[in-house]
């Protein structure tokens, strides 16, 4: 029986719980359409619209459901389009199978009285390689450019004995390397009795699933990397050696403008001390381009960010107001200096890329093979392929490489 179409967009979180809700659906939302929304960026709310026209054009008949951040923060703007027939909150994307019936259009309730968190909904991804977890969910803070706090509500933590108990499931069902998820991910715990921290959650992970082979962890402040999560990062071979950050900027005025909690000094020393513990390590890392008030010789200073921090996996955003944060009533910089400072932030990340690449060949790493049995990825993340693909490789499969070459960005490896 086929199950329900889900389109997601946006941050891993979506992508985890797209997954989730396709598996609760099953086969009763095979007439049904999911858009799972982002509203992170203005480029981000225009392209749910998008896929919400698009799927609509190419399945006239189906139920067409949008969800996820853009629906929460902006309901009112799917309910006026046509082709949507539900519009339904996250604290609803928690329990999908309700969208099946009923006639209301909007299922909208208030996020910031949500307390508990939807570990149902993480589930596996990339054809039983890799699986996402949710171990957090919301956001306490107030950065000045941004809405997803309310789109996502206040930070709440999964129990971590839910988080082990579902890791273990999920390694038993075959899955080689877990993700740990959420909105702000650093920030777990502090509303769990005994207040525990993330490095207590990824310590207590290891111990009791020693069967789990890779553990990567999602995007993080780096304010907030405490010292046992900071030693487990750079000491422990099973916690992957690659760190997403969530830099956003590297000028010290721009950052104090955007209520950002570290200085341009705290994440070049954060990013010397990983390396400096464990050289392997990868560094991604979110910058914003074009932040209100930002002149050139601040961008400068986000532009050096990428050389100073080694970042390998930079993800760049040009700067668009949101409505109803503070940053949008800031002073703006221009449509085009935006989007000629995110171009060269892009080139100079995409340069940095291109010289780690290079300086991988010749090494010896473990790959997880991933669902074409001859692609995957390295523990630092980087993409690699099998130059001689080995048709006794399963997805799901962990094994050691040597890189032998650079082709379009992505590494060639042969078993070691």
């Amino acid at each position: 029986m086929s199950a329900a179409e889900v389109i997601s967009l946006g941050c891993r979180l979506n992508i985890a719980e797209s997954e989730g809700i396709a598996a609760a659906l099953g086969g009763r939302g095979s007439d049904m359409i999911v858009i799972n929304s982002c509203a992170v960026t203005a480029e981000a709310v225009r392209r749910t619209r998008q896929e919400i026209r698009r799927a609509r054009r190419r399945r006239p008949d189906a139920r067409l459901v949008v969800t996820g951040c853009a629906a929460q923060i902006e309901p009112a703007t799917f309910e006026a389009m046509p082709e949507v027939d539900l519009v339904a909150g996250n604290r609803e994307k928690a329990a999908p199978t309700d969208w099946l019936a009923g006639s209301e259009r909007v299922r909208v309730a208030d996020i910031m009285a949500v307390r508990d968190t939807a570990p149902q909904l993480a589930h596996a991804f990339a054809e039983h390689t890799r699986a996402f977890v949710e171990v957090q969910n919301g956001c306490d803070h107030r950065c000045t450019f941004c809405v997803i706090p309310f789109g996502r509500g206040n930070s709440r933590s999964v129990p971590a004995g839910a988080v082990i108990d579902r890791i273990a499931g999920l390694v038993d069902e075959g899955h080689r390397e877990i993700v740990l998820t959420g909105v702000d991910v650093t920030s777990y715990g502090h509303d769990l009795p005994g207040a525990p921290n993330l490095g207590t959650l990824v310590e207590r992970i290891l111990r009791h699933v020693p069967q789990l082979p890779r553990l990567r962890l999602s995007s993080l402040d780096s304010i907030e990397i405490d010292e046992l999560l900071f030693d487990l990062v750079t000491g422990e071979p099973r916690v992957m050696p690659h760190l997403h950050l969530s830099l956003q900027a590297g000028d010290d005025m721009i950052l104090k403008r955007m209520k950002r909690r570290h200085s341009r000094a705290d994440a070049v020393t954060m990013v010397a001390r990983l390396k400096a513990a464990r050289p392997e390590i990868a560094i991604g890392a979110d910058i914003i381009a074009g932040f209100p008030t930002e002149s050139e010789a601040m961008f400068a200073n986000s532009l050096a960010l990428i050389d100073d921090c080694d970042i390998v996996h930079g993800h760049i955003f040009p700067y668009s107001p949101r409505h109803g944060t503070p940053a949008a009533r800031m002073p703006q910089v221009d449509h085009a200096s935006i989007k000629r400072r995110a171009a060269q932030l892009r080139a100079r990340s995409t340069e940095r890329r291109a010289a780690w690449l290079a300086s991988l060949v010749g090494s010896h790493h473990d790959m997880l093979i991933e669902s074409d049995g001859e692609s995957g990825h390295l523990g630092n993340f980087a993409k690699a392929r099998l130059a001689t693909p080995q048709l006794n490789h399963r997805p799901g499969d962990i094994v050691p490489v040597t890189l032998t070459c650079v082709t379009n960005d992505m590494l060639q490896a042969v078993p070691a």
